[in-house]
């Protein structure tokens, strides 16, 4: 598909204009999550969580926002491969995205006590609960974004 063809797609529901009370809700809870986690975290949690949801719209917005917060080429290109590529993050990144997996795919067999286990390792029980919040917004973000055919490069934040 190109440019082209993303814009001209059928109109969908502007969901913010449509649901003003609910956005504004989601807007408070993704601020509410974000609190007391290091941004950069929230940035690569982000970028995977839209990754396997396969949100172009989300993961153009969170890949420009890491790396206007100085986060490293080389980092956003292994974000998608991480396992194998597991030197490039820390030990806490590394359960924080194991965790974002396990909560994206949830329907795959739930969060394994493991993959919550070595998250609870790294993050105290208010950072955790942070971390389990933000990775259910942006998991809501992506089902915005493809439910409205939101196109990727069009980040409509700076105009609310």
């Amino acid at each position: 598909m190109t440019n082209t063809e993303a814009v001209t797609r059928t109109a969908r529901v502007d969901f913010a204009k449509a649901a003003p009370k609910a956005f504004k809700a989601l807007i408070g809870f993704d601020a509410a999550a974000r609190q007391g986690l290091d941004p950069s975290l929230v940035e690569l949690v982000q970028i995977r969580s839209s990754q396997l949801n396969g949100c172009a719209y989300c993961l153009h917005m969170h890949t420009t926002d890491a790396r206007k917060a100085g986060e490293s080429e080389e980092r956003l290109h292994m974000v998608a491969v991480w396992p194998e590529a597991a030197h490039f993050f820390t030990e806490k990144e590394r359960a924080a995205l194991a965790l974002t997996e396990a909560v994206t795919l949830v329907s795959r067999g739930g969060v394994p006590d493991d993959v919550y286990a070595r998250a609870a390792d790294h993050f105290d029980e208010p950072e955790l609960a942070g971390l389990l919040a933000l990775i259910f917004t942006i998991n809501t973000w992506n089902r915005i974004a493809l439910s409205t055919a939101k196109v990727a490069g069009t980040d409509e934040r700076s105009a609310r």
